[in-house]
């Protein structure tokens, strides 16, 4: 990888390539691309196809997806599969055409069977029924891996994959009803805070297990496996199985996620379970003996990131 590729970050405002972009500008790569979705709509085929041929791209990171926890992956299924398929389709396609040296596609653990032994080890993809609450962005996620193995098999090209466990930090959707479980319980816990609320009720029994990576060391990840040479990369990978998981390999429960989450916002009154609301997939852990053995270790302890997370939250109260 040279310094000087022109580098096409999708999704640069989004909390995941807003985190690759500033890892990529510490690193010394300063010929970054971004486009706003009102310059580039990805779901538009032709302007896309268009953006590649004129731009001469060297390599793209792919974070523009559409995301959300359990109440937007239910309320919005047919948005999640349509909106997902069609830019990694589009992307992917118009940056084979334009020559693309290298790209890096980026999935999620919820592309795993819902009942997968743990923890869930890259060769799980396929092998079982998935999580009905995520099954649309699911599918989508994993037509986008088999897009950049389809594309390499047929093609030649360096397109490789990696799948981030639960991500959070700086950038984060603190939307009170469509953001993910750590951006909406840290918004619940501090709005209760402020009006002195007895009690906090979270969705759920707060037995599924959840494994969490601070955003920043997912952004430090996703460097370190572009900056792989082939032969490396291709060893920690298989032909047909190609992508490369990215997470902490350690779980906790939500229940005592969510009572960490207060103390860390500084709620003194009750957290109590709806239990008449989904609770999702039991477990999610992922296996992460290929990416340590590349070399790679996440930074960030859960508590600190939380903190940091929080932080930016009060942040972007203030915006």
């Amino acid at each position: 990888m040279s310094k000087n590729d022109r580098i096409f970050v999708a999704g640069h405002r989004g909390m995941v390539g807003s985190a690759i972009m500033r890892k990529l500008q510490s690193h010394g790569y300063t010929n970054i691309i971004t486009r706003a979705h009102d310059e580039l709509d990805l779901v538009q085929q032709a302007d896309v196809r268009t953006f590649f041929a004129k731009e001469r791209i060297d390599q793209v990171y792919m974070a523009a997806a559409k995301v959300g926890g359990i109440l937007a992956n239910n309320t919005y299924p047919a948005e999640f599969i349509y909106e997902n398929l069609m830019v990694e389709a589009n992307v992917v396609h118009a940056a084979w055409r334009a020559g693309v040296k290298k790209l890096l596609f980026l999935g999620s653990s919820c592309i795993y069977p819902r009942l997968a032994p743990q923890p869930m080890a890259e060769n799980m993809l396929l092998t079982g029924v998935l999580e009905p609450t995520n099954e649309p962005y699911a599918i989508a996620k994993i037509a986008g891996i088999k897009l950049c193995e389809s594309y390499n098999r047929q093609y030649g090209t360096d397109y490789r994959s990696v799948m981030p466990t639960n991500l959070y930090g700086p950038g984060d959707n603190y939307h009170s009803e469509n953001s993910h479980v750590i951006p909406g319980l840290l918004r619940r816990f501090h709005e209760a805070k402020q009006n002195a609320a007895p009690e906090v009720l979270i969705w759920g029994t707060g037995s599924p297990m959840r494994e969490f990576l601070y955003v920043e060391d997912m952004a430090e990840a996703c460097l370190h496996v572009m900056e792989l040479d082939p032969d490396s990369y291709a060893r920690n990978t298989q032909p047909m199985l190609s992508h490369i998981n990215i997470g902490t390999g350690e779980d906790l429960s939500i229940r005592d996620l969510a009572k960490t989450i207060g103390e860390v916002v500084g709620y003194q009154g009750r957290i109590a379970f709806d239990t008449t609301k989904p609770d999702g997939t039991p477990r999610k852990l992922m296996d992460v003996g290929r990416m340590k053995s590349l070399g790679w270790r996440p930074q960030v302890g859960l508590r600190d990131g939380l903190a940091l997370a929080y932080a930016d939250f009060l942040a972007s109260m203030r915006r």
